[in-house]
Formats: C-alpha cells, sequence, structure tokens
C-alpha cells in the first residue's frame, strides 16, 4: 500500500482538485475568506500598534492620530468576525459538499456491483471509509488553498520584518524551516501510522456489524465469550494504532507550536540588543511580538497541512479500493448530491406491453465462486409466459446460486440469456421492475413502517397496496398490529415473525407488478397452509421461478429443475422424474424423514 500512496502523491492532488471545483463558487469564498484573509488579517493588528507606540515614544512622526489608530483597530477586529463567520461557514458547507460527492459516488459503483462483489470487505469496514476516510478527504479539500495564503503572509511578513531587521528576522524564520524539514522527514511514518489505524478501526466496525446481524447465531454456537474475546484483541489492535497515529500527530504538533517558543527566545535576545543601540523601536518591537505570535499559529498550521496530506493519501487509496475496478475518475465524477432544496422524484416505471414476457431461455449458464469448485456449470433455461417452474435439490446443489446468476447478483462466467429472443448483456440492470421482481430466501427488511418496507419509494397512488398485501397473506397480520401498515418495526423487522417478513417481502414483491417472479425458498418460515395460499394467490398470468422443497409446492409446478452438484441432473414433470430421475427418487423418498414438515 505506501508503495502505490506514494507512487500516486502527484495524481492525488488532482481528484482533490476535482472535488474542489464541484463547486466551484463555494470553493472560491472558501479559500478567498479562510485561505487567503484568515492569514492576511492577523497581520495588519501589529502594523497599527508599530504606530500607536512609534507615535506616543515619538520614535515616528504622526501619520494619524491616536483616535484614528484606535479606531482603525476596531474596524478592522469588526471586519475580521464577520469574516471569520462567512469564512467558517463556507469552509464547513465545503466540507459537507465534498465528503457526500465521494459518498455518492462511492454508494453508486457499489450498487452497480453484483449483489455478492458489492464490498471488497465487510459492511463495518465500507462504513468506516465511508465515514472516516472520505471525512478526511474532504477536509484536506477545505485546507488545499491554505499554503498559499501561508506563502503570501510569509513573503508579506518577510519583506516587512526584512526592512527593520535582518538579524531579528532570520531569528523568527530558523524555526519555521526545522518545522517543515523534520515534517517532512516523518511524511512516510505519518502515512503508515494513519493506515494502520484507520485499518483497526475498520475492522471493529466490521465486527459490530456481524455480531448485530448474528445475534442468535452466536448464542446457538455459545460463543459469546469466543466473540468477546476476539473484540479484545481487535480493539487492543485499533487502540495501539490510534495511540501511534496520535502521539505522531502530537510530535508534530509539539515541533511546531514550540518552534514558536525558540523564534521568541530568539527575538528578544537579539531585540534586547538592538534596543539598547537605539535601532530597534518599541514600535518595531510591537510588530515583531504581534507578527511572531500569528507566524508561529502559521508555522504550526504548515507542519499540520502537511501531516494532513500524508494521512489525505492514505484514505484516498481506502476509497479507491470500493472502486473494485472501476476507473478511480468516477470518484470525483461531479454528480448531483442533492442538498438543498426538493429532492428528485423516485423514478417509476408502470407495466406496459413493452415490458411482456413471452419465453426466457436461458443457455450454458456458469459461475463458481472464487477459489472454489462450488456454483453452477451449464445451466439451460426455458420459461414461457405463465409458467410455473421450480428448482429443487439437495442443500448445496446451487439452487439459489441459479437465481443470483440469472438475475445478475452474481456476474455470470459463461451463458447466454434471451428475454422474447433478445440476449440479455446486462442482466442485472434488466431484471428489474416491472419486468422482474425478487424474493430473497432471507428478506431484508428496514427499520421503517411496514408500508416503507413493501413499497420502498414507490408512490402509493400508483400500484396496487392492498392487493399486494392480499396476495402475500399478510392482511391478517396487518389487522393485528398496533397501527396496521403505520407500524414500525424495527431493525432488520424484528418486531415481525420470521413467516411475516418473508410474506412482507412478498408483499414488496408483488407491489411492482412485474412479468417474472422469482421466488428463493418461502417454505423457510411459513407453515404449509400459508405458502399453499401464497401460491394460489399468484396470478396465472404471471411467469414463476422459485426453489422450493415442499410437496405440494412441487406437485403444482409446471416444470421441476433437479439440481445436483451445480448441474442439472433433470428436468422434466414430478411423474416422469420420479419414474426416471434416480436423484428426484432419493429427495422423494426424503419425504418420509421430514412428513411433519411436509417437505421433501
Amino acid at each position: 500500500m505506501s508503495n502505490a500512496i506514494k507512487g500516486s502523491a502527484k495524481g492525488s492532488m488532482w481528484y482533490v482538485w476535482r472535488v474542489a471545483t464541484y463547486r466551484a463558487g463555494l470553493y472560491i469564498g472558501s479559500c478567498l475568506l479562510q485561505g487567503v484573509l484568515f492569514y492576511f488579517f492577523p497581520l495588519v493588528p501589529g502594523l497599527i500598534m508599530r504606530q500607536i507606540f512609534d507615535q506616543l515614544t515619538h520614535a515616528a512622526p504622526a501619520v494619524f492620530s491616536i483616535w484614528t489608530l484606535l479606531a482603525m483597530l476596531v474596524a478592522v477586529a469588526i471586519v475580521e468576525v464577520f469574516k471569520n463567520f462567512w469564512g467558517m461557514t463556507a469552509e464547513m458547507t465545503l466540507g459537507v459538499v465534498a465528503a457526500s460527492l465521494l459518498r455518492h459516488n462511492l454508494f453508486v459503483r457499489i450498487l452497480q456491483r453484483p449483489g455478492a462483489h458489492a464490498l471488497p470487505a465487510s459492511s463495518g469496514e465500507a462504513i468506516s471509509r465511508f465515514r472516516n476516510d472520505a471525512g478526511e478527504v474532504s477536509a484536506f479539500v477545505c485546507w488545499m488553498f491554505d499554503p498559499i495564503g501561508q506563502v503570501i503572509v510569509l513573503i508579506i511578513s518577510l519583506a516587512i520584518l526584512l526592512r527593520i531587521s535582518a538579524l531579528i528576522t532570520l531569528a523568527v524564520f530558523i524555526p519555521l524551516l526545522v518545522v517543515l524539514t523534520i515534517v517532512n522527514t516523518l511524511k512516510r511514518r505519518i502515512r503508515r501510522y494513519r493506515q494502520a489505524q484507520q485499518e483497526a478501526i475498520g475492522d471493529i466496525t466490521g465486527l459490530l456489524g456481524e455480531v448485530f446481524g448474528a445475534v442468535q447465531t452466536i448464542k446457538v454456537a455459545n460463543a459469546e465469550k469466543r466473540i468477546v474475546e476476539h473484540f479484545k484483541q481487535l480493539n487492543e489492535t485499533r487502540r495501539r494504532a490510534a495511540l501511534r497515529d496520535k502521539l505522531m500527530g502530537g510530535f508534530v504538533d509539539a515541533i511546531s507550536s514550540n518552534a514558536a517558543n525558540l523564534g521568541t527566545g530568539l527575538m528578544l535576545l537579539v531585540a534586547a540588543q538592538a534596543m539598547r543601540n537605539k535601532s530597534f523601536t518599541v514600535g518595531d518591537f510591537a510588530l515583531f511580538v504581534s507578527f511572531l505570535g500569528w507566524l508561529s499559529q502559521v508555522i504550526n498550521m504548515s507542519g499540520n497541512f502537511m501531516r494532513m496530506f500524508s494521512q489525505m493519501q492514505v484514505s484516498l487509496e481506502r476509497l479507491f479500493v470500493l472502486l473494485q475496478g472501476a476507473p478511480r475518475e468516477q470518484l470525483v465524477v461531479h454528480n448531483p448530491t442533492y442538498l438543498k432544496g426538493a429532492f428528485p422524484e423516485i423514478p417509476y416505471t408502470p407495466r406496459t406491453e413493452r415490458h411482456r414476457l413471452d419465453m426466457l431461455e436461458v443457455e450454458g449458464l456458469s459461475y463458481h465462486y472464487p477459489g472454489t469448485e462450488r456454483g453452477i456449470a451449464s445451466i439451460n433455461l426455458h420459461l414461457e409466459r405463465g409458467s410455473f417452474t421450480v428448482v429443487t435439490g439437495r442443500i448445496g446443489s446451487g439452487k439459489t446460486t441459479l437465481l443470483r446468476t440469472l438475475l445478475g447478483l452474481l456476474p455470470q462466467e459463461a451463458g447466454i440469456i434471451r428475454w422474447n429472443g433478445q440476449i440479455i448483456d446486462d442482466p442485472a440492470s434488466f431484471f428489474v421492475p416491472p419486468r422482474c421482481a425478487y424474493t430473497p430466501q432471507v428478506p431484508r427488511l428496514f427499520s421503517l413502517t411496514l408500508k416503507d418496507n413493501i413499497l420502498l419509494g414507490l408512490p402509493e397512488d400508483a400500484v396496487d397496496l392492498d392487493a399486494a398485501i392480499h396476495s402475500a397473506v399478510l392482511e391478517r397480520d396487518v389487522a393485528d398490529l398496533e397501527h396496521k401498515l403505520e407500524t414500525k418495526i424495527g431493525p432488520r423487522g424484528v418486531k415481525l415473525s420470521g413467516g411475516q417478513m418473508q410474506r412482507a417481502a412478498a408483499a414488496r414483491m408483488f407491489v411492482r407488478d412485474a412479468e417474472l417472479l422469482v421466488v428463493d425458498d418461502l417454505s423457510s418460515a411459513l407453515d404449509v397452509e400459508t405458502e399453499q395460499q401464497l401460491w394460489e394467490r399468484f396470478s396465472p398470468n404471471i411467469t414463476r421461478l422459485a426453489v422450493s422443497h415442499r410437496r405440494a409446492t412441487v406437485r403444482d409446478a409446471d416444470s421441476i429443475i433437479v439440481l445436483k452438484d451445480g448441474k442439472i441432473e433433470a428436468q422434466g414433470k414430478l411423474d416422469d422424474l420420479l419414474e426416471t430421475c434416480e436423484e428426484m427418487q432419493r429427495l422423494w423418498r426424503g419425504e418420509a424423514d421430514v412428513e411433519k414438515t411436509d417437505e421433501l
């Protein structure tokens, strides 16, 4: 990683610049207020104070009266207050806009990926990068113009101070050179420590996300103590990484701030001798003291900028990882973020004749999980309009993989998919409502109302919500809920039973009024009677492809596909398969062992 970061140092500034110019007017305003005037304004009081002290000591002729100079000081203070207010407002807004653009583009890319490969690591690790690394890059965007302001201030200060005393000026600027040299020497270590800290935070976040999503599994396995111990180990790693990163940052800050004290000491020693020789006035001393106080902060900020630059490079590389092969420029494409004004309307496409499915043909469809032989190979399917096809087989035979590869949730390795004879090049974007709707084996519900979970953004007045609830055999359950459809179901639908969660997901599928309905094993949480009711409520004109083990469901199917080791073992009617397919016979004979559940 470090070599990649080193090699991309020049390129990283291009990406930062692209983010900065996303809102050019806002960026220019922030630069002028916080990158130039922020550094320039504190110099003005020193110049005024020099005039005041020189006039009081009669070391210089009066250009302005004392009262005029005092009024200038007050005016400068008032202007600086307004400048700071609007500068901070512009800078904070710029940071929010920059971070939003990065997160928007990353999220778009993630949604473009197949479902199983959407993230390179855990969702918790991705959240860490969305939160921390996008924030680091956006913070640096706000600082990018600061070196220009710092250079301008140093040039102005140097020109003024050199005219007064070259020796004292040298005493002031030597610490600056020392700080810049030390920070430049430490930049590799700064990057390494920041990278380790971000990775450690991502590990912690990822573990927490996995634990919260698998509480029941952990309890059943009696693994609470092992999980806690693993969490302690990860947290200790994070603590050490954070401590090293914090100490390095504190070390740079200490060098920068103490350099000012060193400069002050050197200046006082030289200035004392100059004042005894009357070559250095009280006004000159006041000016040097005023400038030194501000220049010490400028020195500190210069060190911080170099540290932030190194840390930003680490964060930028971590964000690139989430793009997973997409051009890096996609991270900074200027897309709308809708941070103000009305949100765009969610697109809704009603089903029309052009979405009609007459025949779905699949030839040679194949996919294998990376590094394994598990998956599917050479799958052929032919689904006619209004047909009901059931995929069955043993655990691990590839049933769910078949559905997900067909829908583009897994990237196919080979095969051709035709919709009414038309070849589908991108199944992931094609098999969406109103062409296709899908209910997975484990539905994903959100901490919203039941209605919101079913609609997921669809306009209620454009769909038949009641019909969808009826088709999902959910009407009695809705009637029993405290607030009916407006009941909030909690994170991942924890306030619903397993069967209610599956039927809510089925209602979500029905309300989309799609031509092809794909269902993955509704039997896992439904009783036999409820599942039978659900299948009976499917429209006869809708094409159905389902994974199921239930005897009644298999009997109702127009065609049955028997999978074994990722390949089609046999395909046909139930009676024919029971006569000719040994695998189907074995599955069917298993009925005696699971008679109470009515499964194969």
